[in-house]
């Protein structure tokens, strides 16, 4: 008799303090989760966010458990983290800050939630902009920035650290050490073989990771094992992936001819043999590759392609716009012979991709989108870069991990990017379709979170109506 009472006494006790619910801001239902490291599709599941990050994911049937201030019904959405846009550029001068700031909801707008800065001309205001936005005093994708880039003397692009000797040099990167730069980015405008592959060197020895254009007069194998951790634009993988890369290198080098003298040989003697032996070798030491197919594409077809009714023109100002003429001007002086050599270098830097997949090779994706990059749209311009990552050969799943799981690999920021699961801020993509079907469903965006805070289709709208009438 005492036995039953006490186990009655305990079955009172429990119904009259129900277990502790756990306190959310946000509680995230219906959807079907991708995990985009694996391609699984999680359905059944809940994402609960407290401020910016991700609290847990956990079973429908353990809703009771948790209580939140709001809720967001996604029953029959996919979603996945956010979109990182791995090559950006903010620029043009002091007269076009305010146009590029303006660029920074369009991102997000489309999804895109970190961007990385690969250096131009507006350093401080960008690193500004990179403390507001991490301390939510500005609106804007999660920014990570190399500030001013590493070139020779008398450099032809403004803003750059002009450097022509290895004194020079460590000045130039104590100054970026100084910025708290998230990486160093490295052109070869002017700037001297020998000091390139010392930056290389420097930059990782002081922990920074690099990212560069390639000079033509050295091989892909001594920027590699200097420890590059990018490779910027995926054309400079042609002459590595030629047979004559050794022969052709030396003639650079020599001053006895240019790249485009021996562009069409470059072209002529790429075999697979020769590129997978040079990427599984890039893959070992870790280099990583930024295709950046949009822009070159565009660039190429400008004779088949009249931009000047695109519809995105509306969300850019009109002096970042002006930008543009440059790379059109040019284009137009080329002859037919040059437009075709234009064509060919496209489509074999793009047919490239699928043995850079194979071999191992991280590729990462980036647009080159902003100033004087004609017709590369901030936003449209990445899912336009990982749809052409799938026409080269990529499935889907492999176009998304370049942007969402190998951006945060390249920046070391995997803990706290690149997936749904604790721990990881809550930077979410909320799509109508699956993306793993059609790649393109990307673009169907039915809402953004961002650092915990949503944003639905109607805010996304008025959001980009506002963008577009700041450049009227």
């Amino acid at each position: 008799m005492k036995k039953t009472l006490c186990l009655l006494s305990i079955a009172l006790l429990i119904a009259c303090n129900p277990t502790e619910q756990t306190p959310a801001d946000l509680l995230i239902k219906g959807a079907t989760i991708i995990d985009i490291k694996t391609g699984e599709l999680l359905e059944g599941k809940v994402i609960a966010v407290r401020a910016d990050s991700i609290l847990s994911v956990f079973d429908e049937r353990d809703l009771n458990q948790y209580s939140a201030t709001s809720e967001f019904d996604a029953t029959g959405k996919f979603i996945i983290p956010g979109l990182w846009d791995n090559h950006v550029h903010f620029g043009g001068g002091d007269t076009l800050i305010q146009e590029n700031k303006n660029l920074l909801p369009l991102y997000v707008t489309h999804g895109i939630t970190a961007v990385r800065d690969a250096a131009a001309d507006i350093s401080p205001s960008v690193l500004q902009w990179r403390e507001e936005i991490a301390h939510g005093k500005l609106f804007g994708p999660t920014l990570f920035t190399s500030g001013p880039k590493l070139e020779g003397f008398q450099s032809m692009w403004a803003g750059d650290i002009e450097i022509s000797t290895v004194e020079e040099m460590n000045k130039g990167i104590d100054s970026l050490e100084r910025m708290k730069v998230d990486f160093i980015k490295i052109t070869d405008n002017t700037l001297k073989p020998d000091l390139y592959l010392e930056i290389i060197r420097e930059a990782r020895k002081r922990g920074f990771k690099t990212s560069a254009h390639i000079p033509y007069s050295l091989t892909m194998e001594q920027v590699s094992s200097a420890g590059l951790g990018t490779v910027e634009h995926g054309s400079y993988l042609l002459k590595a992936s030629s047979t004559k890369e050794m022969e052709l290198t030396e003639q650079i080098a020599s001053g006895k001819v240019t790249y485009r003298d021996v562009l069409p040989e470059i072209l002529s003697t790429i075999t697979e043999e020769k590129a997978m032996s040079t990427y599984t070798m890039m893959a070992e030491n870790g280099t990583a590759v930024v295709p950046t197919l949009n822009i070159s594409f565009t660039t190429s077809y400008l004779d088949q392609q009249d931009h000047a009714n695109d519809a995105y023109q509306r969300y850019i100002g009109k002096g970042l716009l002006k930008t543009y003429n440059w790379r059109v001007e040019r284009a137009a002086k080329d002859d037919e012979k040059a437009i075709a050599l234009r064509h060919a270098t496209y489509e074999k830097t793009k047919s490239l991709l699928r043995w850079v997949q194979k071999s191992g090779i991280k590729i990462v994706a980036g647009t080159d989108a902003g100033y004087l990059n004609s017709f590369v749209y901030p936003g449209i311009a990445l899912h336009q870069e990982l749809q052409l990552f799938v026409e080269a050969g990529l499935k889907p799943l492999q176009a998304l991990q370049s942007s969402i799981v190998n951006g945060p690999w390249f920046l070391e920021k995997s803990s706290k990017y690149g997936a749904i699961e604790s721990g990881k801020f809550a930077d979410l993509v909320v799509l109508n379709e699956n993306p793993l079907l059609d790649i393109k469903a990307t673009q169907k965006i039915n809402a953004v979170i961002l650092k915990g805070k949503v944003f639905d289709r109607k805010v996304l709208d008025h959001l980009l109506e506002e963008i577009a009438a700041k450049n009227q």
